[in-house]
């Protein structure tokens, strides 16, 4: 068996080009995206502070610390606050996506890497090069065996995460080689995440983020402390990919192979709704249907020509995704979210709501959805968008989106992603100078010593 095993293993090659990335010369396009998305995630922090998955996040983790969980009184240890930040980061689904995955990356590596350098008092510096190195690695995670790990059962944020976190925190600590290689190794044993969620819209998905943020720190500090991993984590025939994707084959070179001279940090995509992302161009499709003054008791049918790596978790089983269970179901329903657009004009968080979901109107047009696979779609590459429209007296009207709005084809502006933060904060139940005092420390706090404190209840 020895003898099979390679000289070099791709944890190893990946090591060496995170020891060797500096903070200080990245490509503006990447740093500023890192601060796009430390803004990003601590408004999705603050919209979500008051919600019952985060109340039950925060209650049931047992240990205190300096850490700072965004808006609450309590302080946690540096694991409970990279938690409870990265469950309320993604649990709107609201949270930043790469197009070629897709992943959330900012959800899992910014509430790891803050809390991480709170605990330790690391500076703005080591905190940008932890989370520029975590994002990139989750992308490129990403593209090894695209699909294969939704079609096994997993969610990639929450196992891909879980190397990107070890990954974030290991340089945003300068760890040596051999200790991020071992975190590597560690941490493909703490990976975890399934989407059973799917069937009945439970809170599951919402902490994977949080779980792979802590499970990544713990590992870096398990490898700091000596704990050894295995170095073939990646590749070898019981490793990640194996586990999590049934396979030990794929593009592998994506991993190591340019990392720290192309970034693709810099085309992370920030979203305009709180949903499944592969959903958003259907909903600017439905918009402008809607936007005509056609009436929903006028249509007949409205047909989604669709990726086929999209449906097991968005269309199928389309009864049930034409009524979801519950307002966090709604948001991995593509029927629901295409008729709320057409409907009210728009999708925002209140969308998601228990009664939302359950507006008979908006039920008896999502039961009228229903879709057809399109081998040429271009998932996971591209996100497009196609409905065809059929009312009731034969006419057919038809919508294409191209790509997904706020990603890498109309990317958001920095004034964008503010706006959005504040709306967050107001949705948090800050009011408008609060938000803008957090919103003013978001934007700073890369600069100095990483202090989150202000930012307490």
């Amino acid at each position: 068996m020895d003898a099979q095993l390679p000289d070099i293993a791709i944890a190893e090659h990946l090591a060496d080009r995170i020891v060797a990335v500096d903070a200080a010369r990245l490509p503006a396009a990447a740093r500023e995206k890192c601060q796009e998305t430390l803004i990003d995630v601590t408004g999705l922090c603050i919209a979500a502070r008051n919600e019952d998955y985060v109340q039950a996040a925060l209650n049931g983790w047992d240990g205190d610390g300096l850490c700072t969980a965004i808006g609450h009184t309590r302080t946690l240890s540096a694991a409970g606050a990279a938690f409870v930040n990265g469950t309320a980061a993604h649990g709107e689904d609201f949270d930043d996506t790469f197009e070629g995955g897709p992943v959330h990356a900012g959800a899992v590596i910014v509430p790891a890497v803050l809390a991480v350098s709170e605990r330790f008092g690391l500076d703005g510096q080591a905190a940008l090069g932890g989370m520029a190195v975590g994002i990139e690695l989750m992308c490129r995670l990403g593209l090894v065996a695209p699909k294969m790990v939704h079609k096994a059962g997993f969610h990639p944020t929450a196992v891909f995460g879980a190397m990107g976190a070890a990954a974030a925190v290991g340089k945003a600590l300068k760890l040596e080689k051999k200790q991020i290689v071992d975190a590597f190794g560690v941490v493909g044993s703490m990976a975890s995440g399934i989407i059973e969620y799917l069937a009945e819209g439970t809170w599951t998905k919402r902490m994977h983020a949080g779980w792979a943020a802590q499970s990544g720190m713990r590992a870096a500090l398990l490898a700091r402390a000596g704990f050894s991993g295995p170095r073939t984590v990646f590749e070898g025939v019981h490793g990640f990919f194996h586990g999590f994707a049934n396979t030990t084959t794929g593009n592998f070179d994506a991993i190591a192979g340019d990392f720290g001279s192309r970034w693709l940090t810099q085309s992370l995509a920030f979203k305009l709704y709180p949903c499944g992302t592969m959903t958003h161009p259907y909903i600017d499709c439905a918009r402008r249907l809607g936007a005509r003054g056609i009436k929903a008791d006028d249509v007949a049918e409205m047909v989604c020509d669709v990726g086929e790596g999209t449906v097991h978790r968005l269309w199928e089983p389309l009864a049930g995704k034409q009524t979801p269970n519950n307002g966090y179901a709604g948001k991995f329903s593509q029927p629901y979210c295409i008729a709320a657009g057409f409907i009210r004009g728009n999708v925002g968080l209140s969308d998601f709501s228990e009664a939302a979901v359950k507006d008979p109107a908006v039920v008896a047009l999502a039961k009228k959805v229903r879709y057809r696979i399109d081998p040429a779609n271009p998932y996971p590459d591209n996100f497009t968008g196609h409905i065809r429209l059929t009312l009731r007296d034969g006419s057919v009207i038809e919508e294409r989106q191209p790509h997904m709005r706020g990603g890498a084809h109309e990317p958001l502006s920095r004034a964008d992603i503010e706006d959005k933060f504040l709306l967050n904060a107001r949705h948090g139940g800050y009011d408008a100078a609060r938000a803008k005092a957090a919103l003013d420390l978001a934007n700073r706090v890369l600069g100095r010593r990483i202090d989150m404190s202000l930012l307490k209840e």
